[in-house]
């Protein structure tokens, strides 16, 4: 990473936070100002932090760990897939599923069922079932494929 300077950071607007009234007090001394009820985070301590996060992550990938690239704002869907290809990793771009990380089991198994209809949709097993319990299924499919 090249050194960037704090008016890079202000260009890029680093420097807003979330509205006022949802700010999380754990924040307090990382903000610098409150204007029209909108938060000013303290770019002096964000150009710091982001060299320590910087350093951190060189070293990580020196050891040639892997890395999850998550961004669901649209602005930054293309921009997340470009880079996660590029440093061949993993990345998250539409929506961020609760219990992802905390929650694992739970969701190995969703991806699991998920498979398993594609399989059926695949082998044309739907058409053996009932109307109605080929188009739940599909419902179903779809569903999983649109989050999953």
């Amino acid at each position: 990473m090249s050194n960037i300077n704090l008016s890079q950071l202000l260009e890029a607007g680093v420097h807003f936070g979330h509205k006022a009234y949802r700010w999380n007090p754990k924040m307090f001394p990382y903000i610098y100002n409150e204007v029209n009820n909108i938060h000013i985070l303290d770019l002096v301590q964000s150009a710091k932090f982001l060299k320590q996060a910087n350093n951190f992550l060189e070293l990580a990938a020196k050891e040639n760990k892997s890395f999850l690239f998550v961004g669901t704002k649209r602005q930054a869907t293309n921009l997340i897939v470009q880079e996660a290809k590029r440093s061949n990793s993993y990345y998250i771009n539409y929506r961020w599923l609760g219990g992802m990380l905390t929650n694992w089991s739970t969701l190995k198994e969703r991806i699991k069922y998920l498979k398993d209809l594609e399989k059926q949709e695949a082998t044309n097993t739907f058409e053996l079932l009932t109307k109605k319990e080929a188009a739940l299924r599909k419902k179903e499919l779809k569903k999983l494929r649109r989050h999953l």
